[in-house]
């Protein structure tokens, strides 16, 4: 086992501090790689405050890494010592229930193992996220990145980029359709992005007009402000798919009104009591409200893949460790376009 340099929470005051962390040895199945760079979510965040009533102290957040292949044990196959590998929200899951069989290892029957704040048989009993120099993965949920992409701007494709290609590729966006992104921010600003590159006609819905250029210049066609009723009328009945990114519960039944008969509206922000729907606006138009949770190691790959094909990054802020803390109050005050990222190299 080595000790390693990485930032943790120790209460839920959230107050990150420099901290002392184990790794297990390399084993077998096992990759080592050195973190350059990991992108912060706002899930970082809810966890270090223990939004969710879970977290586990000390807790180092981090599931958006990008590093270097430093060691491989003996029975590893796909990775070689120098790759630039992706580490995203998974580190392990049993492989062998109904959900690992169809590639959806983030449904694992038996629990998945998260990258952060999940019971664990390695050094502390918790697992010990990207907020630190190095980690030890088992092989089978490492990514390979794509060299052509920026390393920086790669590392919240690891979460923010899975989580919303995951629902445009499972509902079959392409050339033709036309396609809604409601609320621009982390997740938001890469559903633009994502949707563009699969050729749809891409509207960013927004409840903000300061918005509007932003979108634009992130590739939208075309800008809805979900405030202003004309516009909505406008455009009822028009959208062959919507993409909800709002973080918050909200009232949903605007936006279904903005979906084709046959077409869903997919939620990937709010994971908290919705208000009430009108039924009436699903059964007439036969209409569906859906969710999905990041994606597979096979989608995932396939998400850096495509991303790879068609240069797609996040749009992100560079930090060093030593400003995680002002970076997390910048988040709740939403004053970052569009996910920080820390270069690990600031972490002594």
């Amino acid at each position: 086992m080595a000790k390693i340099s990485a930032y943790a929470a120790k209460s839920e005051d959230g107050d990150m501090q420099p901290y002392s962390i184990e790794r297990r040895d390399v084993q077998a199945n096992d990759v080592q790689l050195d973190i350059l760079f990991c992108g912060v979510c706002h899930s970082d965040l809810h966890a270090v405050k223990n939004d969710w009533g879970n977290s586990t102290y000390p807790l180092v957040p981090g599931h958006e890494i990008i590093g270097k292949v430093t060691h491989v044990g003996g029975d590893v196959t796909k990775f070689s010592k120098g790759d630039t590998v992706g580490i995203g929200c998974l580190v392990d899951a049993c492989l062998d229930c109904e959900a690992c069989d169809d590639d959806l290892e983030q449904h694992c029957f038996n629990q998945p193992t998260m990258t952060y704040n999940s019971e664990t048989d390695d050094p502390g009993g918790r697992t010990y996220g990207g907020y630190s120099k190095s980690i030890v993965v088992r092989e089978e949920f490492v990514l390979k990145v794509p060299e052509n992409l920026d390393k920086a701007g790669a590392a919240p494709l690891l979460c923010a980029g899975i989580t919303t290609y995951s629902p445009l590729h499972q509902y079959g966006v392409k050339e033709g359709m036309t396609v809604g992104v409601i609320g621009l921010g982390g997740l938001g600003h890469m559903g633009i992005k994502l949707s563009v590159a699969m050729g749809a006609k891409t509207v960013m819905i927004t409840t903000s007009k300061s918005k509007a250029e932003d979108a634009k210049s992130l590739g939208a066609d075309d800008v809805l402000i979900s405030s202003d009723k004309e516009s909505m009328k406008k455009w009822a009945s028009k959208f062959d798919f919507l993409l909800n990114t709002i973080p918050v519960g909200h009232d949903i039944n605007p936006y279904i009104k903005l979906l084709k008969h046959d077409s869903t509206m997919c939620l990937v922000g709010a994971i908290e009591p919705l208000e009430k729907v009108n039924g009436a606006l699903l059964i007439g138009g036969r209409k569906t409200v859906a969710g999905s949770l990041i994606g597979g190691l096979k989608e995932t790959q396939d998400m850096l893949d495509f991303c790879g094909k068609h240069d797609v990054v996040s749009t992100i802020e560079k930090i060093k460790m030593s400003e995680i803390n002002d970076a997390f109050e910048r988040m709740q005050d939403n004053d970052v376009r569009y996910r920080f990222v820390i270069d690990m190299e600031t972490l002594d």
